[in-house]
Formats: C-alpha cells, sequence, structure tokens
C-alpha cells in the first residue's frame, strides 16, 4: 500500500493546477521544473483528455540549436514579418513540424486549397507527442511557411490563411 506524503500531494495538485490552466488558455501542454522534478502536462487534442507525465530528472544535458533550415518555396511573395500577417497561424510550441500524417503519405494543406475551420492544418511532434495543429478559421491557405520536418519555435509563423 502506497503511502501519500506531503510531497506526492503537492504533486498532485500542481499537476491539478497545470491541467486547468491548459484548460483556461487553450494551450496543447505545459512543462514546468522545480529542482528535480520536471512536470509536463499534454492534452491529446483527437480525444481531448489531459495525461500528465511527472519525472524525476537531473541535471539536463546541454542541446545544440538546430541548423537553420531554408523556409518551404511559396507561390507567393511572404514578407520577413509574417506572423503579423492577419492570417497567419503560428505554432502553438516548440517541436518538429509535418506536413503529412507519416512520410510518403498527402499533406494535409496544399497552398491555394480551401480549408475549413479545425482541419489538421499540420503536426508538431513535441517530446515525441505528436500534436494535431487545427485551423483557427475557414479561408484558402496561400502560403506554407515551414517544410516537412523543420524544428519551429513558439509563435513562428506556420501558415498563412486569407
Amino acid at each position: 500500500m502506497k503511502t501519500m506524503t506531503k510531497e506526492t500531494k503537492f504533486d498532485q495538485e500542481m499537476i491539478r493546477q497545470l491541467a486547468n490552466v491548459l484548460d483556461e488558455t487553450n494551450l496543447t501542454e505545459i512543462e514546468v521544473e522545480h529542482k528535480d522534478l520536471r512536470v509536463r502536462v499534454a492534452r491529446q487534442l483527437s480525444a481531448g483528455a489531459v495525461a500528465a507525465a511527472p519525472v524525476a530528472v537531473a541535471a539536463p544535458a546541454p542541446v545544440a540549436a538546430p541548423a537553420p533550415v531554408a523556409a518551404a518555396p511559396v507561390e507567393i511573395a511572404v514578407s520577413a514579418d509574417a506572423a503579423s500577417h492577419p492570417g497567419a497561424v503560428t505554432s502553438p510550441m516548440v517541436g518538429t513540424a509535418y506536413l503529412a500524417a507519416e512520410p510518403g503519405a498527402a499533406p494535409f494543406i496544399e497552398v491555394g486549397k480551401s480549408i475549413k475551420k479545425g482541419d489538421t492544418i499540420l503536426i508538431v511532434e513535441a517530446m515525441k507527442t505528436m500534436n494535431q495543429i487545427p485551423a483557427p478559421k475557414a479561408g484558402t491557405v496561400s502560403a506554407i511557411l515551414v517544410e516537412d520536418g523543420q524544428p519551429v519555435e513558439f509563435g513562428e509563423p506556420l501558415i498563412i490563411i486569407e
């Protein structure tokens, strides 16, 4: 029989609070690290469930910065400040962008194609979790600003919907 310690109770309460933050902010995941405790709470978009993964961690190893990747060619001219475009869809997290469900599959979107609000526009993999990114509005895809397999940052413009 497992005894609930004060620390365990704290961890469970922190996980509940982080889950509430996800609900309130429409984020798909959040991670907090304090001393030797790292807690990551992520929402599965397809099921709408919230999963928690507490992990005790030693000091993290330094990570080399990814090499710069050229933007995918698009059929319209894209300015350097694409994030300020009113139709820009930005990445909700740091991860790797995938334009199709699996290698060799048809891409979710193409330039010039119409999409509906809620359609999956791409996947961002973060910490081995595939996060489907839905279209925030209906319209026509006028630019795809990332390549398949490209690392993306939080807030980085992914596509433009007109």
